[in-house]
């Protein structure tokens, strides 16, 4: 059934709700510094090798976060462009900007001189909010994240189990991440072992949210 205007426009207010949640999210994590959830830890990698190499002073890991989701989408539309929706889009542009915003306006909270015990509450906050703010995203239906869609459409075209090709793809961003100088850790592993339960507890709850939302 053809959605209206009135309906769209909702959705999509609610993908970009449940996106700055999410990287909110995703900004305790890197601020803990204990280890971030598998992509960033690629994009993390990425930043810190080219500007290392480059000594870029433009370069900021919401940038190459843009970058990186770019390369997925020019993939995706020589590979199937169905699964591009203008969500994915908007988790392309916006996503480094959010997280790049919240890097300036939390720094203070967190730095290297920390007591462990508030890291470790820190990244167990962010674990928490990313998992609400994806389950905003998913259930808005409006279009899911670039680096999402990598395990969705490998899953899709091999007909292979989602569970097994998220933990395969999550471990090669880690490798790979880890590989280029992305911090693993602690937060990594908190991240792969609590998200996916937090997510599906928030989002039974979420549903009903969207949906008391577009009855309006």
């Amino acid at each position: 059934m053809k959605r209206s205007f009135k309906e769209i426009f909702l959705r999509v207010i609610i993908l970009m709700a449940g996106l700055t949640i999410a990287h909110f999210g995703v900004t305790l994590f890197l601020l803990a510094n204990l280890g971030s959830d598998p992509y960033n830890v690629l994009v993390q990698g990425v930043y810190r090798t080219v500007s290392g190499m480059t000594g870029w002073a433009v370069l900021t890991h919401g940038r190459v976060h843009i970058a990186l989701c770019f390369l997925i989408i020019l993939v995706l539309l020589v590979v199937d462009r169905t699964y591009i929706k203008l969500g994915t889009v908007l988790c392309m542009i916006f996503g480094g900007p959010i997280i790049d915003v919240f890097t300036l306006l939390l720094n203070p909270l967190v730095s290297e001189d920390s007591a462990l015990p508030y890291k470790i509450f820190i990244l167990a906050l962010g674990c928490v909010i990313l998992a609400y703010g994806m389950t905003i995203v998913i259930k808005s239906d409006a279009g899911t994240g670039p680096n999402d869609l990598v395990a969705v459409v490998i899953s899709d075209k091999t007909k292979k189990s989602f569970g097994i090709v998220r933990i395969v793809v999550d471990v090669v961003f880690v490798l790979v991440g880890f590989l280029l100088g992305g911090s693993v850790g602690i937060g990594t592993i908190i991240c792969a072992g609590c998200v996916g339960p937090v997510a599906n507890f928030f989002l039974p709850i979420n549903e009903k949210v969207v949906q008391k939302i577009l009855d309006k």
